[in-house]
C-alpha cells in the first residue's frame, strides 16, 4: 500500500508542475503588476480546471510508458464521473479527489489493457484505443455508485478540512509536523494535495493554495509558515553543517551545501538538504519537523498569510508579495528562525558528534562530477553501485529522487552512491530504492536509461543480446511468413520458426509482460529492455485459446529455456491454421542491428538472433 501511495505521490508531481506557470500568469496579469487581463484569465483557467489536469497528469504518471493515451483516458474518465454523479445528485462535487480517482483508474486500466488484442472485426479498437473505452465504461459504473455513496464521504472530508482550518495554529502546526515527517517515504505529496487543493472553499475555489490565488482573505495559513523554513531555516542549517565540518573538508562541503542552501532559498526545494542529515540523525530530523510545526504556529498567531504556486522560496515570496498579509513580518520571523536553526543544528552536530557532510570518519573523498559528461559519469557510477542493469527492474524519477525497482537490495553500495553525488539513499522495502540527487535528477535518470538501452558509455564495448530458439523446428525467413503485418516488419524485426514440437520456451531471461487471453502469443522483456513477441501460428487468435496451454503468468520472471506454453500442432493445422511462429523484436532502435545466426533445423539450445547496440 505504501508503494502504491508513493506511485500516486510521484504521479501528482506532473500536474503540480503546471502550477508555477498558472501562478505566474495569474499574478503578472493582475492590475498591481502588468495589468494584462488575458494573462490573468489564462492563469485562472488552469486553476479552474485543476481536477481535469490532475486526472490527465496522474493517469500519465501511473502508466508504465507515460503514453498520451492514458492521459486521454484520464480526461474521459473524469468527465464521465463528474457529469454522471452530478446527474444523480447536483450537490456532489468530487473536484480534486475526482480527478485523482479518475487518473488512478485510467492509469491502472492502461497498464492492463494497452496491448489487448480483439477479434479481427473489432481490431481497430484494440491496443491503446481500447483504454479510453474501458475507462469510460468503468467510470459510468463508478458514477452510479458515487452518486449515492459520495455525499456522506464528501461531508466527512469537508468536516475534517473545516476542523483543520478552524483549529488555527494547532491545525497548521500538525500539518507542518506531518509534512516533514512524511518526506522520507514520499507521501507528503498526498498530504499536501489535500491541504492545497481540497480543504476549504471560497467562490468556487477549494484548498489553501487555490483559495489564496482566488483572493480568499483567510487562505495561506498552511503555506506562510513554510517560508521561514525554506528561505531562512534550512540555509542556516547548511551554514551550521559547513562550520561544523572538518577544516580540510570545509571548502568541498561549502560548495556542496552552499548550492543546496541557495536552491532552498530561491525555489523552496529542500529535500537534498534534508536527506543530508535525515538518516545520519533521526533525532535531528524530528527536531527539524518540530521547528517546521512551530514556524506554522508562530506565523498563524502573528496573522501572516502568504502563498505559493510551487514552493516557499524567494521567487514565490516576492512574486506574491502584494497578495500576502504582513509579508515583512514574515521575513522577520524567517531571520529569527535562521538564528534558531543555526544554533540548534551546530549544537546538536557538535554535541552528539553527528557525521554530517564533512565530518565522516571514512577517508574516501566525494567525487565531484563536472563538465558536459557530468550526468553520464554519475549514471555510470550509480549503475555500478547498484549492481549493474541486471539488478534494475525499472528506472523512474520525481523532482529530486531517482526511484528504482531492484532485484537484490543486498547489492547496493550506499557509500559509492554518496561519493558520486547522491545526497541520500533510502531503501523503501526490499524492492524499491530511492536515491536523492537534487533538481537535476532527471538528467541522471535519462543518462541511466540511455546507457541501458544503447549500451554505450565511455570505454564500454557494444552491448549484445543473444536469443536462443524458443522452439524445435525449421527456420523460416520473416519475409516469407503468410501475414503482411509480420513479413513487412511492421511489428518488428526477427525470424519465424515452423515448429515440429508443441512446446514454446523462453528465448532469454526476462519478465513476461504480456500473456494474451487466447494463450497463442507472449511478450517477454529482457533486463536490457529488449521486448520480444512470441506468436504461435498465424491468425490463431481465432481459436480463442483452444489447443493452447499457458505455463506462465503476466509479470512472472522467466529464465532462458523455461517452458512458456504448449500447443497441439496437429489439431491447430487440422483446423486450417498456419503454424509458422514469428519471433519478433518489437522495439528495435535505430542504432541496433538484428542478425540471424541460424538456418535450417534448430533446437531450443541453438542461438537464433543477436541484437547489437
Amino acid at each position: 500500500m505504501i508503494n502504491f501511495l508513493q506511485r500516486i505521490g510521484k504521479a501528482l508531481m506532473l500536474p503540480i508542475a503546471t502550477l508555477p506557470a498558472a501562478a505566474l500568469l495569474q499574478r503578472l496579469g493582475q492590475d498591481d503588476l502588468f495589468d494584462v487581463p488575458f494573462m490573468a484569465s489564462a492563469g485562472s483557467a488552469l486553476f479552474d480546471n485543476l481536477p481535469l489536469i490532475f486526472a490527465i497528469g496522474v493517469a500519465i504518471g501511473l502508466s508504465k510508458d507515460g503514453n498520451g493515451a492514458a492521459g486521454l483516458a484520464g480526461a474521459i474518465g473524469f468527465l464521465v464521473l463528474q457529469e454522471g454523479t452530478a446527474a444523480i445528485n447536483e450537490n456532489i462535487d468530487m473536484a480534486f479527489l475526482g480527478g485523482i480517482i479518475s487518473g488512478v483508474i485510467a492509469g491502472l486500466l492502461y497498464n492492463r489493457f494497452h496491448n489487448i488484442k480483439l477479434p479481427n472485426w473489432l481490431g481497430f479498437f484494440g491496443g491503446r484505443r481500447f483504454v479510453p473505452i474501458v475507462t469510460a465504461a468503468t467510470m459510468v459504473l463508478l458514477a452510479g455508485i458515487f452518486g449515492y455513496v459520495w455525499p456522506p464521504v464528501q461531508g466527512f472530508i469537508d468536516s475534517i478540512g473545516q476542523w483543520i482550518i478552524e483549529a488555527g495554529a494547532l491545525g497548521a502546526g500538525v500539518y507542518g509536523f506531518l509534512n516533514r515527517l512524511l518526506i522520507p517515504i514520499g507521501l507528503h505529496h498526498v498530504l499536501n494535495s489535500l491541504i492545497w487543493f481540497e480543504f476549504g472553499s471560497f467562490e468556487g475555489a477549494s484548498g489553501d493554495l487555490d483559495r489564496f490565488f482566488a483572493g480568499d482573505p483567510a487562505a495561506g495559513i498552511f503555506m506562510a509558515g513554510m517560508f521561514p523554513i525554506m528561505m531562512f531555516g534550512l540555509p542556516a542549517a547548511c551554514l551550521a553543517m559547513i562550520i561544523a565540518a572538518k577544516p580540510e573538508k570545509r571548502a568541498q562541503v561549502s560548495g556542496l551545501l552552499g548550492g543546496l542552501a541557495f536552491t532552498s532559498f530561491l525555489t523552496g526545494i529542500t529535500e537534498p538538504i534534508e536527506f543530508s542529515f535525515m538518516f545520519i540523525s533521526p533525532l535531528l530530523y524530528v527536531t527539524h519537523a518540530l521547528l517546521t510545526a512551530i514556524s506554522l504556529v508562530v506565523t498563524n498567531i502573528a496573522g501572516t498569510l502568504h502563498g505559493f504556486g510551487f514552493s516557499a522560496g524567494a521567487i514565490d515570496y516576492f512574486l506574491n508579495f502584494n497578495l500576502a498579509t504582513r509579508p515583512l513580518l514574515l521575513a522577520g520571523i524567517g531571520l529569527i528562525f535562521a538564528c534558531i536553526y543555526f544554533i540548534v543544528f551546530y549544537a546538536m552536530i557538535k554535541g552528539l558528534d553527528l557525521k554530517t557532510p564533512g565530518r565522516e570518519d571514512d577517508e574516501d573523498d566525494t567525487t565531484i562530477h563536472e563538465g558536459d559528461d557530468k550526468y553520464h559519469a554519475m549514471a555510470k557510477e550509480f549503475v555500478a553501485a547498484i549492481g549493474g542493469y541486471k539488478n534494475i527492474q525499472a528506472i523512474d524519477n520525481c523532482v529530486t529522487r531517482l526511484r528504482l525497482q531492484i532485484d537484490d537490495m543486498n547489492q547496493i553500495d550506499e557509500d559509492r552512491l554518496k561519493r558520486h553525488g547522491a545526497k541520500g539513499v533510502m531503501k523503501v522495502d526490499n524492492k524499491n530504492l530511492q536515491i536523492i540527487v537534487g533538481t537535476d535528477v532527471e538528467f541522471v535518470a535519462d543518462a541511466m536509461r540511455n546507457q541501458q538501452y544503447t549500451g554505450f558509455s565511455s570505454g564500454d564495448k557494444r552491448r549484445q543480446t543473444t536469443l536462443m530458439s524458443p522452439l524445435k523446428g525449421t527456420i523460416l525467413p520473416l519475409q516469407q511468413v503468410n501475414d503482411a503485418a509480420f513479413s513487412s516488419e511492421a511489428i518488428g524485426k526477427g525470424i519465424a520458426i515452423i515448429p515440429t514440437d508443441g512446446r514454446l520456451y523462453a528465448p532469454t531471461a526476462g519478465t513476461v509482460n504480456t500473456v494474451f487471453p487466447t494463450k497463442h502469443a507472449y511478450g517477454i522483456t529482457t533486463t536490457e529492455g529488449v521486448e520480444i513477441l512470441l506468436h504461435i501460428g498465424i491468425n490463431t487468435v481465432e481459436l480463442d485459446g483452444k489447443y493452447f496451454t499457458s505455463h506462465v503468468e503476466q509479470g512472472e520472471k522467466v529464465q532462458e529455456g523455461q517452458l512458456v506454453a504448449s500447443f497441439d500442432i496437429e489439431r491447430i493445422q487440422a483446423a486450417g491454421f498456419d503454424i509458422s511462429t514469428p519471433v519478433i523484436i518489437t522495439n528495435v532502435e535505430a542504432n541496433q542491428e538484428i542478425s540471424s545466426n541460424s538456418d535450417g533445423d534448430i533446437t531450443p539450445k541453438d542461438s537464433i538472433l543477436k541484437i547489437n547496440s
